[in-house]
């Protein structure tokens, strides 16, 4: 894993308190799926209820037979199927008899309810049993609400996140127009996995493909930062939306899993206290771990974010960074997104529409194509919203979920 930071300014004037944003690079290592000594686990959860009935049902069972072709015979598959009731389908294990796991696929039907938390609980069970303390990756794909045993997005959002501590990803895939995109998206993001919107079967089939596509190359599990801040610092502000732990002395930063060649962007603020002397200075100690797939073992990289303390009239003349002043623009754009996809779903289409409209506007004259694209996003969405604000707030969730936590 390589992380490298850039500063807007890296000059402070000494004695003159300041803000400096911190761009952190996160690359992981481009290579080839390490050997069968790694096994990756998969886990699904599939909503059989009544809604699924025909295409939806049709398209998913084709996806999982396509999964199960593509894992090697040591890696672990298991399914939960749920409708009001839980079914282990298959139990989580190595695919040594693909035929029969393809054969109970096939058989899969449609029932009636949808006890959301009951198949999730389930999959997380078995996701666990069959890693071993290795890691596992669980896919969710739902087209309904939660509509029976746990309902409550809090609770069900905190069942993702000691999942995530026990080393099981969360990603989900939310199938139509009627599933609880807010629900899916909080599982997602507590289970630092991905949130897919599709709106037909063969979409969701192409969600759940992208999903394995990462399982297949991850080359690192488990990454998180810790960040700690110097004690003269008075505070900082995390400007991705990513799950966070509080710790003694900084906060730590759940990133997921890494898959080959991935890049990922953390944007930090912090608020610089006036320095008494000239010199660089240190803001902050950023630590970065994770498992290295290829060889099962903990690694740590540490890395200090520093200042320059200068007279003043030498800050005077600095230049901020193009790139990370450009990432800060993104950022609070998807910020803005987010509100407007809450006011969507409280059934204020023209208000959610207007404030995707307003952000555009600012965005729009941007020198970066980046963020000239991203304000044209954002107008699309608002014309989506004035004809179906449900189709605009799904795709505007899962547009936001990618952008804010899977950036690049």
């Amino acid at each position: 894993m390589n992380l490298t930071t850039t500063l807007d300014v890296d000059l402070v004037a000494v004695e003159t308190t300041d803000e400096v944003a911190v761009l952190l690079e996160l690359t992981a290592p481009t290579t080839r799926r390490p050997p069968a000594t790694t096994p990756r686990t998969l886990q699904i959860v599939l909503d059989r209820s009544g809604s699924m009935a025909g295409d939806r049902l049709d398209a998913a069972r084709q996806a999982l037979a396509s999964l199960v072709v593509r894992l090697d015979p040591a890696d672990a598959f298991g399914l939960v199927a749920f409708d009001g009731e839980v079914q282990v389908t298959v139990p989580a294990g190595p695919l040594a008899d693909k035929p029969a796991t393809l054969a109970a696929i096939r058989a899969l039907q449609p029932g009636g309810m949808t006890n959301l938390s009951g198949g999730y609980l389930r999959g997380l069970q078995e996701a666990r049993r069959a890693a071993a303390g290795t890691g596992a990756t669980l896919l969710l794909l739902s087209d309904g609400h939660a509509n029976a045993g746990i309902v409550d997005h809090g609770r069900l959002q905190a069942v993702a996140a000691t999942g995530r501590r026990e080393g099981v990803t969360t990603a989900t895939v939310g199938l139509g127009l009627d599933y609880d995109e807010a629900l899916l998206s909080a599982l997602a993001s507590a289970g630092a996995g991905g949130h897919h919107f599709a709106l037909d079967g063969d979409t969701a089939g192409a969600a759940l493909a992208e999903e394995a596509d990462h399982l297949l190359a991850q080359v690192a599990q488990a990454v998180s930062l810790v960040i700690r801040p110097a004690q003269t610092v008075p505070g900082f502000t995390l400007w991705n939306d990513l799950p966070v732990s509080g710790l003694d002395d900084g906060v730590m930063v759940e990133l997921g899993d890494f898959h080959s060649g991935e890049q990922r962007s953390v944007l930090l603020g912090f608020q610089v206290p006036g320095m008494p002397a000239l010199g660089a200075a240190t803001i902050c100690e950023l630590e970065l771990r994770w498992v290295d797939l290829a060889s099962m073992a903990e690694k740590v990289a540490t890395v200090p974010v520093n200042v320059n303390v200068v007279p003043g009239d030498a800050a005077a003349g600095r230049v901020p960074q193009a790139k990370v002043r450009d990432e800060l623009a993104f950022l609070q754009l998807q910020r803005a997104k987010r509100e407007a996809v809450e006011r969507l779903r409280g059934g204020d289409a023209a208000g959610g529409a207007r404030l995707m409209r307003d952000a555009a506007m600012a965005a729009g004259a941007a020198a970066s194509p980046e963020l000239r694209e991203e304000a044209a996003v954002l107008r699309a969405f608002a014309d989506d919203a004035t004809r179906d604000e449900r189709l605009a707030a799904k795709s505007a969730r899962a547009d936001w979920h990618r952008k804010t936590r899977r950036r690049g």
